[in-house]
């Protein structure tokens, strides 16, 4: 069955940074486009970035733009996010999302259960 596990997660000072992973398995990862959304405390979800099942195409949501990059290891079935410049209003729980349709599209049909990222001094 399809899993997605996410990792990496923590407590960081404003400014500072992580590197999020997603392990993916029980599908062929490679054929997926796949996303990073988030969830703040009492908000609902937020889209952050996309990326094609290639690797080569990529967005984000303005708010991340110039601080988060999405990337992908298809040989180690493993989609990453590195977040850096963390602000407060970064503080949610990250969410690895396998994407339905094009890479642009913000459908999903799987999503792992979420790591926690929490900015603060």
């Amino acid at each position: 069955q399809v899993q997605l596990v996410e990792s990496g997660g923590g407590l960081v000072q404003p400014g500072g940074s992580l590197r999020l992973s997603c392990a993916a398995s029980g599908f062929i990862f490679s054929q997926y486009h796949m996303s990073w959304v988030r969830q703040a405390p009492g908000k609902g979800l937020e889209w952050v970035s996309s990326i094609n099942n290639r690797g080569i195409m990529t967005t984000y949501a303005d708010s991340v733009k110039g601080r988060f990059t999405i990337s992908r290891d298809n040989a180690k079935n493993t989609l990453f996010l590195q977040i850096s410049s963390l602000k407060p209003e970064d503080t949610a729980v990250y969410y690895c999302s396998r994407i339905l349709g094009n890479y642009y599209e913000k459908n999903y049909d799987f999503r792992g259960q979420g790591t926690q990222v929490t900015v603060s001094s």
